[in-house]
């Protein structure tokens, strides 16, 4: 039995995804040896292999939800989903380009080196984080997949509670000194 329409270009956009990820792996390793090069130091080891192996099974259940349990396309949740993903991709990218050659997957802090706080980072302290915690709510309900929803987005929530206090940490007092009064993952209004 041929996989409706909708699963097909799910399970295309899931590839998609992937290739994008290929890329953004990419982009990290080059930015990691670039910033252990300049004198970086890299912590938070352990939960970066939790966050590989998070990430990798990630579209893994997305794609095993939607085939074993049958979850039909939602409609207007669904491209709704469809669109926050796509913007979670934008800010993303966003975040990796302000950052350039400082950006990685990584947790790795340059001694010296002045906070950036321009791009995304003018309205909050972690983007990329906010990107992920898009993704992993909204890319499975592009397709009906809410217990990959809820699954991820509370495995990813127990990591970034790990990890974000862990990266703060490690970039030290410039960091929190330029970041004071800005949220880590939800931009404030103008009175705070």
């Amino acid at each position: 039995m041929v996989a409706p329409a909708s699963v097909l270009l799910y399970l295309g956009f899931l590839c998609l995804l992937g290739l994008e990820r290929g890329a953004e792996l990419l982009v990290s390793r080059r930015n990691s040896r670039a910033a252990l090069a300049a004198g970086g130091v890299e912590t938070g080891r352990g939960a970066y292999a939790v966050m590989v192996v998070l990430h990798t099974l990630f579209p893994l259940a997305c794609a095993g939800e939607v085939l074993v349990l049958k979850r039909p396309f939602p409609g207007a949740l669904g491209f709704g989903a469809l669109g926050a993903a796509l913007g979670a991709q934008v800010l993303r990218w966003w975040a990796v380009r302000t950052l350039g050659w400082r950006w990685n997957t990584r947790i790795i802090a340059i001694p010296g080196a002045t906070p950036v706080t321009g791009g995304p980072y003018r309205f909050l302290r972690h983007p990329n984080y906010l990107a992920v915690v898009l993704e992993m709510a909204c890319v499975p309900l592009i397709h009906g997949a809410w217990l990959t929803a809820l699954t991820f987005s509370a495995l990813n929530g127990a990591l970034l509670a790990v990890r974000i206090p862990a990266e703060e940490q490690a970039l030290g007092r410039p960091y929190a000194a330029a970041f004071e009064g800005r949220s880590r993952l939800l931009p404030r209004g103008p009175h705070g």
